[in-house]
């Protein structure tokens, strides 16, 4: 487990690839909105095409801005309560 971003909005947890764990077979990625205090996580294929997409993005250095609204896409998946983190 290891925090690969966290701003004043968003924070972003890698889990590092288990071979014998399917959900994390590629890895997988918890995305926190700390404003409403709501998360999702990514596994599977989908951790895969996380991984790619943020680093085209960070290939182009982008602002602290256009990271957040990048992960500002995910708030729709994020249903699951953080209750203590």
């Amino acid at each position: 487990m290891n925090i690969i971003y966290n701003s004043d909005q968003y924070s972003v947890v890698e889990f590092g690839a288990q071979k014998d764990h399917e959900a994390l077979r590629f890895g997988g990625y918890e995305i926190t909105d700390k404003s409403v205090r709501r998360e999702c996580f990514i596994g599977g294929i989908q951790a895969e095409t996380f991984r790619q997409n943020v680093q085209e993005l960070i290939s182009n250095e982008p602002s602290i801005e256009e990271i957040d609204e990048f992960l500002g896409k995910f708030d729709s998946y994020m249903g699951q309560a953080v209750l203590l983190h």
